[in-house]
């Protein structure tokens, strides 16, 4: 198998699971015209996103890494008339390319943008007593996914789902000796997780239009 075949595959499966969708291709499209690196998810990563979220019967929603702002809209259209989703971007620039596309998607009435350093603003949520979230998406640097989880743990509950991704890095992870900060930072979330008997999680590996990589799913107890 080559990473033709897995485009190959992924195309197919989008093609037979999924509808064209304008305001999703749009922000696609404006993301890549502000020179935004290509780095979301894939299509068929943002629809399980939705269904997951919609299965958790998610209200409060947490994004770690906005970016154009795409797995922001497939997440905030799991959200009831009522729900609320705050999504973090460190980079000004990502930030007003994603408000601009989930407004043309009509989702700003529940989706906020916070611009600025995600541990800042996970420490501020926690001293203003913000509501735990239902469902947490951590999708940014990943050096940084132990702190993020020390965080978004305090801002949960029983039952709260987290989904981080990027979390194989092309089979790096399994590399005890790497050095490669990306790898550090991942290995420790994993042993994080492991050693927290409040916190049941599994993960996948992938293939796709994305490469080698994918995701770990935890359910917090």
């Amino acid at each position: 198998m080559n990473e033709q075949q897995w485009i190959a595959m992924d195309e197919y499966l989008c093609d037979r699971t999924q509808t064209p969708d304008e305001a999703l291709e749009a922000a696609l499209k404006l993301s890549t015209e502000e020179g935004l690196p290509a780095i979301n998810v894939a299509p068929n990563q943002g629809k399980l996103l939705q269904m997951l979220a919609q299965m958790r019967g998610a209200r409060r929603i947490l994004e770690l890494g906005t970016l154009g702002g795409y797995s922001t809209i497939w997440l905030a259209r799991a959200l009831p008339a009522d729900g609320t989703l705050l999504t973090l971007e460190a980079v000004e620039h990502r930030a007003d390319v994603a408000r601009r596309n989930i407004e043309r998607a009509g989702l700003s009435r529940v989706v906020s943008v916070v611009v600025g350093d995600a541990v800042d603003t996970l420490e501020a949520f926690l001293r203003d007593g913000v509501p735990p979230f239902d469902f947490v998406f951590l999708d940014a640097d990943k050096k940084s996914y132990p702190e993020y989880l020390r965080l978004v743990l305090r801002l949960s509950r029983p039952g709260t789902v987290i989904v981080a991704d990027n979390v194989i890095r092309q089979g790096r992870v399994a590399d005890a000796g790497s050095g490669d900060p990306d790898v550090i930072g991942v290995r420790t979330f994993f042993d994080m997780l492991a050693a927290d008997s409040h916190v049941t999680s599994t993960a996948i590996q992938t293939v796709g239009s994305k490469g080698w990589d994918g995701f770990s799913i935890s359910i917090v107890s």
